[in-house]
């Protein structure tokens, strides 16, 4: 194993026992991961978390594997899906059951553990549901816009899924959401957030650095069952526009990623390492732009990931025209754009301001002066969050468990 798989694995390492198990909590035939923060338990850390712990070996004791599956299984709906959960949100998702079913899919192949088989089918069938038109996979009831993002993990538990049952129908739906998506990168190799405005105030067509690593994550999963020149061109795209993002101490130029809510998250740094790591195998020059992911990862770590990327308030006079040019990010009216650069400048506050305690009072107020409806609770300070930690675990184990590194 190379450096770069030690570094990863120490961190994986590092975050489960330092910071995931403790909040473990086994019954005597399931156990789940609860929040320390907003106390709610999701389906998509116990999945995430579930496929670390096997593809790093992190716990001998098969007992854990065997109750966390236990756990997905009594929370699945009579149609095949997982709700997504969120502090103010519980309701089905088709993004929720492609992870939830990927991660089964994986334990499935892994023990052949036959009893899963019916589950993993029902998953699949409802995610055929959720096909709006083609490539297009409706995320939930109360987001209905068409994210690419949800169409890349939806694509690839379709893709895994036709691969490991030999079903064809699936793996021709999964081409259908990469063709999707490819028809709507951007030029420069982003691929936006939304193409359409769906039940959205507004549509979010617009680049965003945590959500082109976590489209390209899913995409490259695709692309290891279909293997389309086209695809792979836009998977070298993609990794071309992450890099020219990258500064030359790892960190990402925010002012180039015009999603608001994910301005900042710890966790664009795992899905950009892994994208980057697949890049690799085309061109070596993206494992050092994997390195300072890792680097960045690392300094944001206090026994879990911190929600945001830390700074220090001597940097923050600069923030604010870096906030302005993303504010400019998109087609916005004057109101909008004004209330994105709030918002920036908001973020920049509150990920100076650590603390293992969120302050949400501020948040609510604004909320509801400004009749915001979020699904989160965006504090006005930063915080070690369980959800970012499941995220980057599950991103970077998937790296240390491939062959794409070579010494």
């Amino acid at each position: 194993m190379n450096d770069i798989k030690d570094i990863a694995y120490e961190i994986s390492k590092r975050l489960y026992h330092g910071g995931i198990k403790p909040l473990i909590t086994e019954k005597e035939n399931y156990a789940y991961i609860k929040d320390p923060i907003f106390d709610i338990k999701r389906n998509r850390v116990v999945a995430e978390v579930l496929k670390a712990i096997l593809r790093l070996k992190l716990e001998s004791d098969k007992n854990i594997i065997k109750k966390f599956c236990n756990y997905l299984l009594k929370n699945q709906n009579k149609d095949g899906s997982w709700n997504e959960i969120h502090p103010n949100y519980n309701q089905p998702s088709s993004l929720i059951t492609s992870i939830v079913g990927e991660t089964l899919l994986f334990v499935y192949e892994k023990y052949e553990q036959k009893n899963l088989q019916e589950s993993i089918f029902k998953a699949s069938k409802y995610i055929l549901s959720q096909e709006k038109s083609p490539g297009y996979f409706i995320k939930s009831k109360c987001y209905t816009a068409d994210h690419l993002n949800v169409d890349a993990t939806c694509g690839a538990f379709l893709a895994l899924y036709g691969k490991e049952f030999s079903e064809e129908k699936t793996i021709d739906t999964a081409r259908r959401a990469a063709n999707h998506i490819h028809e709507n990168l951007f030029l420069n190799g982003s691929f936006p957030y939304t193409v359409n405005k769906g039940n959205y105030a507004y549509e979010f067509n617009v680049p965003c650095i945590h959500y082109q690593g976590v489209t390209m994550f899913y995409l490259s999963k695709i692309n290891e069952v279909i293997k389309e020149k086209w695809l792979i061109n836009d998977l070298k795209n993609g990794a071309k526009w992450l890099s020219n993002v990258q500064l030359d101490n790892g960190s990402f130029d925010w002012s180039k990623s015009g999603l608001m809510f994910s301005y900042y998250l710890s966790g664009a740094y795992a899905f950009a390492f892994s994208s980057f790591i697949y890049a690799s195998r085309w061109d070596k020059k993206y494992l050092k732009n994997a390195n300072l992911c890792l680097d960045v990862l690392n300094r944001n770590i206090n026994d879990l990931v911190l929600r945001w990327e830390r700074s220090s308030w001597k940097t923050f006079p600069w923030s604010i025209q870096r906030d302005l040019r993303t504010a400019l990010l998109g087609n916005y009216p004057l109101g909008h754009t004004i209330f994105r650069f709030g918002y920036g400048l908001y973020r920049e506050i509150a990920r100076r301001r650590i603390s293992d305690q969120i302050d949400e009072n501020l948040f609510n107020k604004l909320s509801s002066i400004l009749k915001i409806e979020s699904s989160t609770i965006e504090p006005s300070n930063n915080y070690p969050d369980i959800f970012m930690t499941s995220e980057v675990i599950d991103t970077i184990s998937t790296v240390i468990e491939s062959n794409e590194v070579e010494a």
